[in-house]
């Protein structure tokens, strides 16, 4: 905020009290106040145009991650980001895939994160869990995916030879209430055109708007 400026009548005297009164110099800065501990589960709605979905993100299995979305969610930067991207697999039970999200504008990311395979957290890809999207490991930054099944074949694989399935993707929390607003949003159109590489054709047609991303209060 710039400070407002005041401006001293031109009087003799107060000229005077002025020029002998003492030089203050300026306070430094309050250093930013440090993030609240980090709980074992931290709880976050999404409200979106469809409905509310609720996580229970696990800080303490996988606290780097956790971390993450929750500075993206004080910040309020997932305010109105969208659900942009469907995968719908043709095989196993249905419905099979996964619900991608995210922030698209790279003005507004922070830095990527460190990767948090699986094989270290103890978590896995099953239905209703929320994972980081990346490229390679270590380039997590704000998107994010939700299991409409399980897809365990993305959870690390330390005997891989390939070092892709070595890493894995990382898992750090799941949902709690607001699966059907999961599917809802999952079986909403898809465009033929949209997307490059291995996401043409799973690009939503309408992308749904995420409008809040809030904290909730611990559960009882």
């Amino acid at each position: 905020m710039i400070p407002r400026r005041f401006v001293l009548a031109a009087l003799p005297l107060a000229a005077m009290l002025v020029a002998a009164a003492p030089q203050r110099r300026s306070a430094p800065a309050a250093p930013p106040a440090p993030p609240p501990p980090l709980a074992a589960v931290e709880r976050i709605a999404l409200v979106t145009e469809m409905g509310t979905i609720e996580l229970a993100l696990d800080g303490a299995h996988a606290p780097i991650s956790t971390a993450n979305f929750l500075r993206y969610v004080d910040a309020k930067r997932f305010d109105g980001i969208t659900f942009y991207r469907a995968m719908h697999l043709a095989w196993g039970d249905q419905p099979n895939g996964l619900l991608q999200g995210g922030l698209r504008d790279p003005r507004r990311l922070f830095p990527p994160i460190a990767h948090e395979p699986t094989s270290q957290t103890g978590l896995s890809h099953t239905a209703g869990a929320i994972s980081m999207a990346r490229n390679a490991p270590g380039t997590a930054t704000a998107d994010f995916s939700i299991m409409l099944s399980d897809i365990i074949g993305l959870d690390a694989d330390p005997k891989s030879a390939d070092p892709e399935a070595q890493a894995g993707y990382a898992v750090f929390g799941k949902v709690t209430a607001g699966m059907d607003v999961v599917r809802k949003i999952w079986d909403s159109p898809i465009s033929q055109t949209l997307g490059e590489g291995v996401m043409r054709g799973q690009m939503l047609e309408a992308p749904v708007k995420i409008l809040t991303a809030r904290r909730l209060p611990p559960a009882p």
